[in-house]
């Protein structure tokens, strides 16, 4: 998505169960009719961005961005070392602000989120629908006693399943994105076919947040103009405080749910609390950036399903950063100790992270100069 202002990634993955012939446990077969449609549609809007270039017909802000795009998907590959195959070379207009509409969904009390099983892709923390008002249908279903939140996304992966149907287009919903924010995008969604740990949304998605940070960084050294920079330093400057901001207010809420000694009523008065303290600080943070209003919908609508889907981004990718820099920051040296590492189980995997976390060799020279 680009939910609030370029709030995370949406590498979210929705295409798996269009590979997914059954039914699984709480999912009918019309969510999986729905999938299977919804991608085929996607894909019968694209064509090669070639043609989209050579077309007299195409505006010319469309074919620079194309153009773009391109130079970016050829440095993703020749420079990161991610797969060179038929993703991101053809392109869509689907005449909709979004690719897919994401369901998540935690207890009023926790901040893990609700998942749900699918017999490819695993057990995963949303649902994903091409059509909005089946999502909010869909969200309205669930629970009473749940934090439910519906968001746009503007990409998802297939992970590569689906390069022999043309794989994953550009599409309308980001191709207008900032030069920075497009290089982040292409990448990280390029990482999900690098690899992808069934049952570990955290593990997959904030793999690729590190691939996606550490190879923005790497493209705009190399190829973007000094004005393109600098846009994007200041969109990522934002970006940080926001996530350094949520990140201390899940801190709070998770001593807030973990505390034995409060009664129901009592953590419920004090989440009310900690959320009002943490709308006063965002006005605060916005009132820096010069009155920024990105995150407001965020802000406007946080519970804690948006702080959970939140945290499947960010809380691994210090982990992630310091094993690029272990790695000598090799890339396919870097991709083999991640998939080493998914070997293991997964709490011992995400433990493993959080010591590399720990350690003081992470995150020197990975900034923009």
């Amino acid at each position: 998505m680009r939910l609030a202002g370029l709030l995370s990634r949406c590498g979210l993955v929705v295409a798996a169960v269009c590979l997914s012939a059954c039914a699984s446990t709480g999912t009918g077969a019309g969510y999986y009719w729905q999938s299977v449609t919804g991608h085929l549609e996607l894909m019968r809007a694209s064509r090669p961005v070639q043609e989209w270039i050579d077309d007299p017909a195409t505006r010319p802000e469309l074919r620079q961005r194309l153009e773009l795009s391109q130079r970016i998907r050829d440095f993703a590959s020749a420079s990161l070392a991610l797969p060179d195959n038929a993703s991101y070379r053809r392109y869509a207009d689907l005449g909709r602000r979004a690719a897919v509409y994401n369901v998540v969904a935690a207890g009023e009390f926790s901040l893990e989120l609700k998942t749900w099983c699918f017999p490819v892709a695993g057990c995963v923390g949303y649902r994903g629908y091409y059509n909005e008002d089946a999502a909010r249908r869909f969200a309205a279903t669930l629970p009473a006693d749940l934090d439910v939140l519906v968001y746009p996304v503007p990409a998802y992966s297939t992970l590569g399943w689906l390069n022999w149907l043309g794989g994953d287009p550009l599409l309308n919903t980001f191709i207008a994105y900032p030069e920075g924010e497009l290089a982040r995008l292409i990448i990280h969604e390029l990482a999900h076919q690098v690899l992808y740990v069934k049952g570990d949304t955290t593990f997959n998605e904030s793999f690729a947040t590190a691939v996606e940070r550490l190879g923005g960084q790497q493209w705009l050294r190399q190829h973007a103009s000094a004005q393109a920079q600098e846009e994007y330093r200041r969109l990522d400057q934002r970006r940080q405080d926001f996530r350094a901001l949520t990140r201390s207010v899940r801190e709070r809420l998770s001593v807030v749910f973990n505390d034995p000694s409060l009664t129901k009523d009592s953590r419920r008065q004090a989440k009310a609390a900690v959320m009002e303290r943490f709308r006063a600080e965002y006005a605060g943070l916005r009132e820096s950036w010069g009155g920024h209003p990105g995150y407001d919908a965020w802000v406007a609508r946080a519970n804690n399903a948006s702080f959970a889907a939140q945290a499947a981004y960010d809380e691994l990718v210090p982990g992630f950063e310091a094993l690029f820099v272990q790695s000598g920051r090799d890339f396919p040296r870097f991709y083999q100790a991640v998939r080493d590492l998914s070997r293991q189980p997964l709490t011992e995997r995400h433990a493993a992270l959080r010591a590399l976390a720990d350690q003081d060799t992470i995150r020197s020279g990975l900034r923009l100069p």
